[in-house]
């Protein structure tokens, strides 16, 4: 454990130490100085609080959604997991991802211009956002490099070791998460540049993340006694973090309109149709699969239709997300309820088959019905006459396939190496709660 801690703060001391040694160029001095002018008051609190909602997402949102789902001696793994990927992304954020996603670079990755927030300051950045401060947009996009790589926990839940988990969650926030993020959303990203569209993160999110649980679950390998259904050990928990997951995706996707105005209302008005149509779908499908509509089925039903608004969210009318929202959970139910089984890959929480297949249903459903009298600063897809957009939102979906796949692979590999990725079977059985952090969540381990 000490090992890890040591590398894990060497790693992110190295990654400071140009701005504290004061390698890097003096930001220059509009970059320090906010003025009434530039700044908008409205859009700058709506930004700050959407940060704040995002950030619920994580903790206690995706806390309570995957903890409800494991056994009761892995609950407080699950929530740690979540807990320690908020503080440790953070600072990866502000000390070298920022500056990798967003700082203008190339068209694979950001340059280190921005390195420890060098020049990132009070006054607008017009590239990213001209009516709030820069901080205020690095603080935004900082929550969802935190919640993407905690996305995957649902992947390798109930046995991947602590110390795994740390180095892991470091090293793909830096060389998966933050090029991907720069491919779509930072200025001179090659897939920014080809006009490839993903309003809130359907792409850089839910699919980057989604295939990463696939690999990280696939390698890590099945759990000791899968196949043998068990129950979530506290459905409640699931339903509450479900809830504040729907409650703090309106931050989420009204949020990356980046500013208080009609296009935030839109994106808070598709978020939640798409969202209902799904959750409703969902208990549909389940009625007429097996004659009972499921608590849970309605919560991952809702969640899928809120991973595939994200990347369209302000780009589609209403009926448009109401049609993502009815398809997605379509697709998902078959993917988690008939795939996965015939295939018998262990998603703990499927996290793939509702993030992953989300995320693609979303990103090409953003290519058929995005249109410009929407959001004129999108584009028409090709309901509106436009083939383009849709090749150019297969080409984002493949790329990142193919990159987090690839990346997700070769950095399991490192950290099994270096640290170890699985518990051993002793402490998979007496469960991670225990074995990974001496604590219990309850009195009863089964």
């Amino acid at each position: 454990m000490k090992k890890i801690l040591l590398m894990t703060g060497l790693f992110l001391g190295l990654s400071a130490m140009p701005a504290l040694c004061g390698e890097m160029p003096p930001a220059p001095p509009e970059a320090a100085v906010e003025t009434a002018a530039a700044v908008d008051t409205g859009d700058t609190a709506w930004i700050l609080t959407s940060s704040a909602l995002v950030m619920m997402m994580t903790l206690p949102g995706l806390a309570f959604f995957y903890g409800g789902l494991v056994k009761k001696k892995n609950v407080l793994s699950v929530l740690m997991q979540c807990a320690i990927m908020l503080c440790v992304i953070s600072l990866q954020w502000v000390l070298v991802g920022y500056s990798l996603s967003f700082a203008p670079g190339g068209g694979f990755i950001g340059g280190l211009k921005w390195l420890g927030l060098q020049g990132v300051g009070m006054a607008p950045n017009p590239d990213y956002a001209g009516t709030i401060p820069h901080l205020a947009f690095m603080a935004f996009q900082m929550m969802f490099a935190v919640i993407t790589p905690a996305l995957i926990i649902g992947a390798f839940a109930e046995r991947m070791s602590f110390p795994g988990f740390l180095l892991f969650s470091v090293l793909w926030a830096t060389f998966v998460y933050d090029p991907v993020a720069h491919w779509v959303w930072g200025v001179g990203g090659w897939l920014r540049d080809l006009g490839a569209l993903d309003f809130a993160g359907g792409t850089v999110v839910h699919i980057n993340a989604g295939v990463a649980a696939i690999v990280t679950a696939l390698y890590t390998g099945k759990r000791k006694g899968y196949g043998t259904p068990v129950p979530p050990h506290n459905l409640p928990f699931t339903v509450m973090g479900a809830g504040l997951l729907w409650f703090g995706w309106f931050g989420f996707n009204a949020g990356s309109a980046l500013g208080a105005g009609g296009l935030a209302a839109s994106a808070f008005v598709t978020t939640n149709t798409a969202a209902a149509a799904a959750g409703l779908t969902w208990a549909v499908i389940e009625w007429m699969h097996s004659g009972k509509a499921t608590t849970l089925g309605v919560a991952t039903g809702l969640v899928a239709g809120l991973v595939a608004i994200t990347p369209a969210a302000g780009f589609v009318g209403v009926i448009p997300a109401m049609l993502i929202g009815v398809l997605v959970s379509v697709v998902c139910f078959v993917m988690v309820a008939v795939v996965k089984s015939g295939l018998g890959y262990d998603d703990s929480l499927d996290a793939f088959g509702v993030h992953g297949v989300g995320g693609i249903v979303g990103a090409l459903a953003t290519g058929l019905f995005a249109s410009a009298a929407v959001n004129p600063g999108g584009a028409d897809g090709l309901f509106f006459g436009n083939m383009g957009l849709l090749k150019a939102q297969l080409i984002a979906v493949g790329a990142t396939i193919l990159y987090s796949a690839a990346g997700t692979y070769a950095i399991c590999k490192v950290v099994d190496v270096l640290v170890g990725l699985r518990v051993k079977e002793k402490d998979e059985l007496l469960g991670l709660d225990l074995t990974q952090h001496h604590e219990g969540a309850y009195t009863v381990l089964e």
